[in-house]
């Protein structure tokens, strides 16, 4: 690793993503030159630029963690500023998905570029290999996708695409510096269409719109179905599309139809009629969610001026003042805690709430199934990515073994969503759920090419607390705390209260470790499991 550091980046395409990435390397104080054409219908060459940056810094949430950090960054065109590109030491293209036009912008860089500058792309819709094609061999050697997950300040996931050409000292750099550079979490991906995070959003969520419409559910009650009681964010489902942005959602999803034609299940939902006219009928509108604020929502004021949420009548298409939907199943399931035992209530009901928890969730077991080995040979990459992808508490396969594999296959069976084979084969191998466990702690996962478990490679130098509970390594425990010895002359100080709260147990325990700070410790570290 100590062959590549990123001094200087350069980021190519102003838009949404590619600015957001600017400011995030900003962010950990790296100076970046943010480059997009020149306006063709302005004296001021740079005012694409201008434009794509100041929406980046007024975004909310912030994009910048500091509006002193804007200094950071340099705006520039490709035709006046493309020398920032031979002076940096990570260039990554965010740029319109055109092959032709990546193509033709990687012929530029190959000319200019350092010997060990790495260049990205950002796609999310071509195979990144194509986009090296014709390129020089110490090209391909340093090119492979970076996909970010926007906005990159506070999305985790980076999808890291190598091609056949990419050199492995660069996917261990990038992944190095993506991780503890930039805080993301790290998902090395197959150069398959959508790569794993989007691939498996529009192949539930296509399936998902298209059962929602069929069935009758409104926008309020899906929203209040999918969110936190479902493990996933507030945003649940048509506050996210809103969110995301209708036009983008569709542009994605529209995109992916015919790069899949394999994708049997994929493909069945995608080309759904009912919600293709909805879709069509919103870009119409121009409806495009937030940014325009109306889509799914639309926000108004009433009489007294304060600001209210209208959301749409998906027969009428006409927005109405939000309901309050009430469910037995919900009121059964919403304080008991836990995801899978909440959701074991929920699959057990049989109102309309349930019907549709039951169907996301044995839909989506059905679909992440059937696209291993295809996008990855183990459950894990694809838990990874839908977890910091769009922040769901567990992914996929984790709440499958949660519920219980072998029953849930039957269940699913009975309920027409059919698990992959290999799923069945796991299980008469004698494997009954997707991770392997020592105690509560995942150590692998099966791989189906080699139809056993693949222990996971330990990161260099993590500790993890529940490994230190009850070993030698504990130095003093009581109720509220206890004192570790993790090696390398540090000490570890875990809570163990409800919420943190702290107490005089608590600061018993510090007490203690402060003091040992002065003779056996030359480090002290604070963390609750």
């Amino acid at each position: 690793m100590t062959t590549y550091n990123i001094h200087k980046a350069v980021v190519i395409g102003s838009g949404t993503m590619g600015a957001a990435i600017a400011a995030h390397l900003a962010n950990i104080g790296v100076p970046v030159t943010l480059l997009d054409i020149v306006a063709k219908d302005s004296p001021d060459k740079n005012k694409i630029v201008k434009e794509g940056w100041d929406r980046c810094i007024k975004a909310r949430p912030a994009n910048l963690m500091g509006d002193e950090l804007k200094t950071l960054v340099k705006l520039g065109n490709l035709e006046d500023d493309f020398g920032a590109v031979a002076e940096a030491d990570w260039i990554c293209e965010a740029i319109i998905e055109n092959l032709k036009i990546k193509q033709d912008l990687m012929t530029r860089i190959d000319e200019v570029r350092k010997p060990n500058a790495i260049v990205s792309t950002n796609t999310s819709g071509i195979p990144v290999y194509s986009i090296a094609e014709g390129r020089s061999k110490e090209f391909k050697k340093h090119f492979l996708g970076t996909h970010f997950f926007n906005p990159p300040r506070y999305l985790k996931l980076l999808e890291i695409i190598s091609t056949p050409d990419t050199s492995k000292e660069v996917v261990d750099f990038i992944s190095y510096f993506g991780e503890y550079r930039l805080g993301k979490g790290i998902v090395l991906c197959k150069d398959t269409p959508n790569f794993i995070g989007n691939r498996v959003a529009f192949g539930t969520g296509a399936f998902a719109m298209d059962f929602i419409l069929n069935n009758e559910y409104t926008v309020d009650e899906v929203d209040a179905l999918t969110g936190p009681l479902m493990g996933r964010p507030k945003t649940a489902t048509f506050r996210l599309i809103d969110l995301v942005g209708v036009d983008v959602w569709h542009h994605v999803g529209k995109n992916l139809a015919p790069l899949i034609p394999h994708d049997m299940l994929g493909q069945k939902y995608l080309a759904a009629e009912k919600p293709q006219k909805l879709m069509d009928t919103l870009m119409e509108r121009k409806w495009l969610g937030n940014k325009t604020k109306v889509g799914f929502y639309k926000e108004v004021r009433d009489a007294e001026g304060k600001k209210q949420f209208y959301s749409l009548d998906l027969n009428t298409l006409e927005h109405v003042p939000a309901g309050k939907p009430r469910f037995d199943s919900v009121k059964a399931a919403k304080d008991v805690e836990g995801l899978g035992d909440r959701l074991k209530v929920m699959l057990e009901a049989d109102d309309k709430a349930a019907k549709l928890v039951k169907a996301l969730t044995y839909q989506s077991f059905q679909y992440v199934s059937s696209i291993i080995p295809e996008v990855a040979d183990t459950a894990k990459p694809i838990d990874d990515a839908i977890r910091w992808g769009f922040m769901h508490e567990a992914g996929a396969f984790e709440i499958w073994d949660m519920l219980g594999v072998k029953e849930t296959v039957k269940r699913m069976k009975a309920e027409g969503y059919p698990a992959a084979k290999w799923v069945d084969e796991m299980l008469k191998n004698g494997c009954e759920t997707f991770y392997q466990y020592k105690g509560t702690n995942k150590i692998g996962a099966y791989d189906v090419a080699k139809g056993k478990y693949v222990k996971f490679k330990q990161p260099e130098g993590f500790v993890f607390l529940k490994d230190l509970r009850g070993t030698k390594k504990e130095v003093s425990k009581n109720a509220g705390a206890t004192l570790f010895d993790i090696g390398d002359g540090v000490g570890l100080v875990e809570f163990h209260t409800k919420m943190n709260a702290l107490d005089d147990d608590i600061f018993a325990i510090t007490s203690e470790a402060l003091d040992k700070l002065e003779t056996d410790f030359d480090g002290l570290v604070v963390g609750s499991g």
